[in-house]
């Protein structure tokens, strides 16, 4: 009973941190600031001791109301146009293998790392993939988490400003103008974690953000399940995301955060880099606006880059897919590129 109090209160003040931050963010006219603020101040509370957590179940209906969201925009007309994607998820492949091998040859001559942490530190997403890698190769699991981290925690804060900052707002909304009756939210969540848990047993990324979205979409194509979720928890979703980010740097020193930053720096500068120019690319093949192709291109979380796509009002569907997409990827191409440091000995594990 003790431990299930000591829970609560340490959501409480996770919560707190991350409502405190959003409202700050709010206030200041910070873009997506339920995102970007509470991501901030969770990340500066963890780093300062602060008991942050985000348990298992929260996140989980976090990302199934996300995915319900994002499924809740999906049209015949998005149906159609998604038959253009293949030629955006080329140049998406094209800019991620670049950046992955550049990211590795930085790491290695100018951060220190040996060729098979530095390869594991490069790919630019699919966290929890590449750091149970890690631990099973006893590679240094700490400096590869915060270099992973900080790409995410950056790109979240910052992709946000640099749509507001380059690009003119679209004033549009992908989301149906009615909010979802209180049952038909009902069945969509249900049957989301349904499809999430076997999505889960399936392995797949993304299980229940994935399982959200395929069944919303099959419910608002067929009718079945209009409008959508409610802003109170949509914004609610992106507040426990931003917290969930936060939480990474947890019980990270300031001191231990300040001399790995520069790597995580290095490796975020790298794949937007790399996404610009994928969106360079792709712009000629699918006549899409630049604004959306930087968005699912940008290397961040896919729950979180979707996030700033319903915010900005930028398509959420599109987006995901390709954040999907580049996760599948991933899976293949980071265990082709460890094969090619096989012969570099990872370093003890220090986490």
């Amino acid at each position: 009973m003790t431990f299930e109090r000591k829970d609560l209160f340490n959501l409480s003040i996770t919560l707190a941190i991350a409502g405190a931050g959003a409202s700050l963010f709010s206030l200041l006219g910070f873009p997506a600031a339920p995102l970007t603020g509470s991501a901030l101040a969770v990340s500066i509370g963890g780093m300062l001791g602060a008991p942050v957590t985000v348990p298992l179940w929260l996140r989980t209906l976090c990302f199934i109301v996300l995915g319900t969201g994002i499924g809740s925009g999906v049209t015949s007309a998005v149906i159609d146009a998604a038959v253009t994607w293949p030629a955006s998820f080329l140049a998406l492949g094209i800019s991620l293998i670049l950046s992955m091998l550049l990211s590795r040859v930085v790491l290695v001559r100018f951060f220190g790392f040996d060729a098979y942490n530095a390869s594991l530190a490069s790919s630019p997403g699919h966290l929890s993939y590449i750091l149970s890698m890690a631990a099973d190769a006893k590679a240094d699991v700490t400096r590869i988490g915060l270099a992973q981290s900080t790409r995410v925690l950056f790109l979240t804060i910052c992709v946000p400003l640099f749509i507001t900052l380059l690009f003119e707002e679209t004033g549009v909304s992908f989301l149906p103008a009615q909010n979802i009756t209180p049952l038909s939210a009902i069945y969509l969540l249900l049957g989301a974690a349904v499809v999430g848990t076997i999505f889960l047993k399936m392995k797949l990324p993304a299980a229940y953000l994935l399982g959200g979205m395929l069944v919303s979409s099959l419910g608002h194509l067929t009718e079945f399940t209009p409008g959508k979720m409610p802003d109170w928890a949509t914004l609610s979703s992106f507040l426990v995301m931003g917290a969930l980010i936060g939480t990474r740097f947890k019980g990270i020193s300031p001191d231990l955060f300040a001399k790995a930053i520069g790597a995580g720096v290095a490796v975020t500068l790298i794949t937007v880099g790399m996404a610009i120019l994928g969106v360079v690319l792709a712009m000629p093949l699918v006549g899409l606006d630049p604004s959306l192709l930087f968005v699912a291109f940008a290397p961040g979380g896919v729950e979180a880059m979707a996030a700033i796509a319903v915010q900005s009002g930028l398509d959420p569907t599109f987006v995901a897919a390709h954040h999907v997409f580049r996760l599948l990827l991933l899976t293949f191409l980071v265990p082709l590129l460890l094969r090619r440091s096989k012969s570099s000995a990872p370093l003890n594990d220090q986490a």
